[in-house]
């Protein structure tokens, strides 16, 4: 008992303002403003999007929250095996407490706020991540089909006629993404196989070139099952769908080979789905559109399923 006759722990308004230091700092670690370059990449490859840091801060900011979680537990944990462990003197029943109003209080509010905070920063970023409202400056039709990629180019290429937007081999792209292609674009195509090959870095695949400093919108259809586009250090994916168009836009500003693959179990040789994108500058990119040209490469391939009724139907008439 204390001095005065009370049988009030004085050791309890410690372990308040402690549980209030822990529940503040696991506030404030979810809902800090710090960049991605405060913290390390935790696995993730290094950016070469303008838009990837926006998703390793994200990544970063959730391993954040679940460490400053982990802190929280593994310290009650220890406060707890501490601080009421069984004396070895006293062997009296401690007191029994029910209905403790302010703690239960706590872990039903705490839980509340670190959900909505990273609800929050979620909704945020991957509504950002997936306009499309900006005009693109290259449109890229990447068509997925086991097991290999091909890439219709939409684009004006020197020589080259036709028209992307009554080309029969795009009908399956909806009109809502016709709309914004370029008028009278002929363009050109490359296609893959699992045996195809980078000619400078001997990586498997067909490579998809991109110019530096330009917004790209990729437009993703499939030919048999699902696939899922994933260019690793862009740090975005999306799933390639049969029936369904899936788009999203990137701005690439890092020159240099990187390896893409499907990240969908999609049959037997998924394994051997793999890429190349090769960032350039728009002028080496531009050479390499007619490049494609000259080896006959032009117009499109099949883009793949047209879409069923149903989404058309669910599909939106506004980008």
């Amino acid at each position: 008992m204390s001095p005065n006759g009370s049988d009030r722990s004085p050791r309890r308004p410690m372990r308040r303002k402690l549980l209030m230091a822990m529940t503040a700092g696991l506030v404030l670690a979810t809902a800090t403003g710090c960049t991605y370059k405060d913290f390390p990449r935790l696995g993730m490859p290094t950016p070469a999007t303008e838009e990837a840091p926006r998703i390793l801060s994200l990544w970063q900011g959730s391993w954040a929250a679940a460490l400053a979680v982990g802190v929280l537990v593994w310290g009650l944990i220890l406060w707890s095996a501490l601080f009421h462990r069984r004396s070895r003197t006293k062997v009296e029943v401690p007191p029994q407490t029910r209905y403790n109003m302010p703690i239960e209080a706590l872990y039903t509010v705490v839980p509340i706020i670190i959900i909505s905070v990273l609800f929050y920063f979620t909704a945020r970023d991957e509504t950002k991540l997936l306009s499309i409202s900006k005009k693109p400056d290259v449109t890229i039709n990447v068509v997925g089909f086991q097991w290999s990629w091909g890439f219709n180019y939409v684009e004006n290429v020197p020589g080259v006629t036709g028209d992307a937007k009554t080309d029969k081999n795009l009908d399956a792209i909806p009109a809502r993404f016709k709309d914004q292609f370029p008028a009278n674009a002929g363009g050109v195509y490359d296609v893959g196989t699992p045996a195809t090959k980078n000619p400078q870095t001997g990586n498997p695949g067909p490579t998809l070139w991109l110019p530096k400093g330009q917004t790209v919108r990729f437009v993703l259809t499939s030919r048999d099952v699902i696939h899922d586009f994933w260019v690793v250090p862009f740090l975005m994916k999306m799933d390639v769908i049969p029936g369904h168009t899936n788009a999203f836009q990137v701005t690439p500003n890092e020159e240099g080979t990187f390896l893409g693959k499907c990240a969908e179990l999609c049959g037997v040789d998924h394994s051997r789905m793999l890429f190349n994108v090769k960032v350039v500058s728009p002028e080496r990119y531009e050479q390499h559109l007619k490049d494609l040209a000259k080896k006959g490469q032009t117009g499109y391939i099949p883009a793949g399923i047209a879409q069923t009724s149903h989404e058309k139907n669910r599909e939106t008439t506004n980008l």
